[in-house]
């Protein structure tokens, strides 16, 4: 699969079988997200990888959109150390572009995925941080959840020409 057609296929999956994701390829994944770039390379990026069932099926009640980690297989929490930061504040952009590598390489590998967020909403950041014991310095951004496909999404063409301004708006 190319790059484009990566892209222009992906679409959230919320829908799991039950096999386990290898761990080569979860490096694999996490390899591709610690890719991303990043406002002077500071790479502020943590993940936290959650393949066990009990704390999945714990996470649906600190947030209300992932009830499909009840039965997925995986989960990775994408954080920002906030003590890595040279320019203040931009630890969001940059976990985000390591979000989207994360996602685009399940999507090469054969999994579905969904990005649900954490960051801003406070509630959810505390709850993760409860959770998952993470320290006050790095702050849980986004849940991916994944695992091999049980349902299938269609590729849908999003472009807008409406929403495109040339040389000013």
């Amino acid at each position: 699969m190319n790059t484009l057609d990566a892209i222009l296929t992906r679409r959230s999956i919320r829908k799991y079988r039950t096999d386990p994701v290898p761990q080569e390829l979860i490096e694999l994944m996490l390899k591709a997200a610690m890719s991303a770039p990043s406002a002077g390379n500071q790479q502020p990026w943590e993940f936290i990888v959650v393949d066990d069932s009990g704390i999945l099926k714990k996470i649906p009640q600190i947030h209300p959109y992932v009830a499909m980690c009840a039965e997925a297989p995986l989960g990775i929490v994408i954080c920002g150390n906030t003590q890595r930061e040279k320019f203040p504040g931009f630890w969001v952009q940059d976990c985000s572009a390591a979000t989207q590598n994360l996602l685009l390489a399940a999507h090469e590998k054969g999994l579905g995925a969904v990005w649900t967020g954490i960051h801003p909403l406070q509630d959810r950041v505390r709850a993760f941080r409860e959770l998952l014991g993470i320290p006050s310095a790095v702050i849980p951004l986004a849940l991916v959840v994944m695992g091999y496909p049980a349902q299938e999404a269609k590729p849908q063409d999003r472009y807008r020409p409406e929403r495109v301004h040339h040389n000013g708006w």
